[in-house]
């Protein structure tokens, strides 16, 4: 419950209770806290409950939401003695998640001092009010000190500033760190020569004996258990980071600076009360990642993109060209191979569209997936590689491997950037070029960025059908014109007209990936390129999603359809005797 104790100048102290973690406060009726005054907006300020906290929000207003005398934009959480100023009025806010949870004992309640406090204060319980709508008059019980340590609050609340390190916590691993640093330092220690365990085991000694040299400067109440193996993390290992990549729940690591960590999980982004100790120790975990895959970084290369033993994808910056210091972000690879079954049972197709991209790839479509930044297109390019038929020869190119074929005959491919004197670049479009001597039946390239899509096309176009590729773009026919352009890049002077014949010639279907803001990730049309008329490139949409609104948990509600058309090899395979079904895509009634 909310409990909120409203200071007014024009008016006495009043009291107010609300059931639910949220209160919105402003001028107009319909708010559940209503506070007069020209200086509060109709929609001013809410306040908040997550993880058994108190925070308050302001809501873009010219007059502002103020605690302690600064002004605020998110802040929390807040505590009992800290007033919020909204107009002329403050309030003092607290929460409790029951009545019983703060309800004084009932000894205390009858004994001397709990008899002349009650004395003290005979208007409590008649100054508590019904403030807007929710809310419930009682009687306030005194205020509790809480401290409840746990995750900030959920991405949806757009909160920075409300996360609380603990700075002592940091304090005592920074000069861990150091003196762990420094003992390595004097001993020449060579931890080249050592395996895993040997550093582990070694550096845990070292720890250790710190500990047993400076009693004084930790409190025998800090867990030094835990202290270790966070500065052990930090010096040979990932760090911060190596609970998170064990966190199932995890899908993406966002390191914006040292001290600001950022999580997706279920599609929303939350922020962690983590930090590293340094920026040094920042650029010793992005070292200890790139160095086993041959990337390196430095200042006159500040960016790499790698990957993790797991496949999970990795990308960092470091200063000049990062501002707030080292920024890495890493995209979890699936610990649990993703099926066809799996996009039915999340709701990111339906059976007809299954069974469909099943005949398309086994009948040896050229498929592009289209989508934006982390709509899940290499996820599905995956699901999609599982329909190629046994026996048949699978080559994959990808600037950073993440796909995982189950397939025998499979040769992986990777791109390698340019080493310290700036040569031994091997790009996307090479092997792609090499690859065609390779004797394929199926190239799948993880994304195409640039002139490799000309190259990709010239290989659909000649003997290589049932290639599959991704490629940035919001729409199937935004698809196309991403395709022309980068074509374009890959410097031949081709026009338009050659370019567009190619395409139509070579892509038979786009599959567009879309994440919606709720988080979830939806297959939102497959479309059919029929062909050239006119000089522009003809589409036909097979099937598509129909938005409807949103749920009570405010999920992207909607369903799947067909549009009435079928597709011209449909009606080919049936003329050869294939069955397959056309009522897969009669429009939804």
């Amino acid at each position: 419950m909310l409990y909120l104790e409203i200071l007014s100048p024009d008016s006495q102290p009043r009291n107010v209770v609300l059931d639910g973690p949220r209160c919105r406060i402003g001028r107009a009726a319909d708010a559940d806290l209503v506070l007069p005054g020209w200086t509060v907006h109709k929609e001013h300020a809410e306040i908040f409950v997550s993880n058994e906290q108190a925070f308050v929000r302001d809501l873009g207003t010219m007059f502002g939401t103020y605690v302690k005398d600064a002004k605020v934009t998110t802040f929390g959480p807040l505590q009992a003695d800290e007033p919020v100023r909204i107009g002329p009025h403050k309030l003092l806010v607290r929460w409790s998640r029951s009545q019983q949870d703060t309800a004084q004992p009932e000894e205390t309640a009858q004994s001397p001092a709990g008899m002349a406090a009650a004395r003290a204060e005979p208007s409590v319980q008649a100054q508590a009010t019904v403030a807007g709508p929710g809310m419930q008059a009682q009687a306030l019980p005194n205020p509790v000190a809480q401290a409840v340590q746990g995750l900030p609050p959920a991405a949806d609340e757009r909160f920075a500033s409300s996360v609380q390190i603990d700075q002592q916590w940091l304090e005592y691993r920074r000069k861990i760190q150091d003196k762990l640093i420094e003992s390595f330092d004097m001993r020449r220690t060579d931890v080249h020569r050592m395996s895993d365990a040997e550093l582990r085991q070694h550096t845990e000694q070292a720890i250790r004996e710190i500990f047993q040299q400076m009693p004084a400067g930790i409190p025998a109440s800090v867990d030094r258990q835990r202290l270790m193996q966070e500065v052990r993390d930090e010096a040979i290992g990932l760090g911060l980071l190596e609970p998170l990549l064990a966190d199932p729940s995890v899908t993406e690591i966002m390191v914006n600076r040292v001290d600001e960590i950022f999580v997706e999980r279920a599609g929303r982004l939350s922020r962690v009360p983590l930090a590293f100790s340094s920026e040094k120790a920042v650029m010793g975990v992005i070292e200890r990642i790139v160095a086993p895959v041959g990337r390196r970084i430095d200042e006159s290369s500040p960016l790499v993109d790698a990957r993790l033993k797991d496949g999970s994808r990795f990308n960092a910056i470091i200063p000049p060209l990062a501002l707030k210091g080292p920024s890495m972000t890493i995209r979890k690879f699936s610990k649990r191979k993703l099926m066809a079954s799996d996009l039915i049972k999340f709701g990111s197709a339906n059976e007809q569209m299954v069974e469909f991209l099943r005949v398309a790839v086994e009948q040896h479509k050229n498929i592009i997936v289209s989508g934006g930044t982390g709509s899940g297109k290499t996820t599905l390019l995956n699901i999609l590689s599982n329909f190629i038929p046994d026996g048949e020869r699978i080559v994959t190119i990808e600037d950073a491997a993440e796909l995982q074929l189950p397939h025998e005959h499979l040769v992986s491919l990777e791109s390698r950037p340019a080493n310290a004197e700036g040569k031994g670049q091997i790009a996307i479009r090479e092997l792609v070029k090499n690859s065609l001597r390779m004797r394929p039946d199926r190239i799948v390239v993880g994304e195409c960025r640039g002139g490799e899509a000309l190259d990709m096309l010239q290989a659909m176009n000649t003997g290589h059908d049932g290639s599959l590729t991704t490629a940035h773009a919001n729409s199937p026919r935004d698809m196309l014109a991403r395709l022309e352009v980068m074509v374009m890049m890959a410097g031949m002077e081709l026009p338009v007209t050659a370019i567009r014949e190619q395409v139509a010639s070579a892509v038979d279907l786009i599959v567009q990936q879309t994440r919606f803001a709720c988080g979830s990730r939806k297959i939102t049309r497959i479309t059919e390129v029929t062909g050239v008329e006119s000089g522009k490139i003809q589409l036909q949409d097979l099937f598509e999603f129909v938005e409807t609104g949103f749920t009570a948990e405010r999920k992207t509600a909607g369903f799947f359809t067909g549009c009435d058309c079928v597709p011209e090899f449909y009606e080919k395979l049936r003329q050869i005797g294939v069955q397959v079904s056309l009522d897969i895509f009669k429009k939804a009634a």
